[in-house]
């Protein structure tokens, strides 16, 4: 199996985002809020990681389309609108509880924390099924540069 470089890295970093997310959950249930902290921020590391290495590949590579049967395209583009939202929101949530944490606003940090986990759980499981749909189980689509979308070459 030939899986695309920047797609698999980019994977990577963000099911490690949530694997981390998971494990500073479990530090600060054991209430141990150095190690939470220095977790948390590694996930969120992990998260700008991705997002860098998506942004890039977006510009000067383009995206992949989806190269499953025709039938099922319609299923995977909901799928991905539903993917996106959940990133994006995942992503205002992780900012506002990131900056809560650090600003020591613990009781606006411990209200947004399980819902931001929660969602950026769904984010990663989300975004790996994407890959998955787009690299594994089907053959990618056609690649277009953004570049080459928006100004004809």
């Amino acid at each position: 199996m030939n899986l695309p470089f920047l797609p698999t890295i980019s994977t990577f970093f963000i099911v490690l985002s949530a694997v981390l997310v998971a494990i500073g959950w479990n530090l600060i249930r054991k209430r141990k809020i150095e190690a939470h902290k220095k977790t948390m921020l590694a996930a969120a590391v992990s998260a700008i990681l991705f997002l860098i290495i998506y942004v890039s590949r977006t510009i000067l590579v383009g995206n992949t389309s989806f190269g499953g049967p025709e039938n099922l395209k319609i299923y995977y583009t909901i799928f991905l609108i539903f993917h996106i939202i959940l990133a994006t929101t995942g992503a205002v949530f992780g900012v506002v509880t990131i900056n809560a944490g650090l600003k020591n606003n613990l009781v606006r940090h411990r209200k947004l924390g399980p819902i931001t986990s929660v969602i950026w759980f769904f984010t990663a499981i989300t975004g790996v099924a994407v890959y998955l749909l787009l690299y594994v189980f089907y053959k990618g689509g056609e690649v277009t540069s953004m570049f080459k979308a928006i100004l004809g070459f």
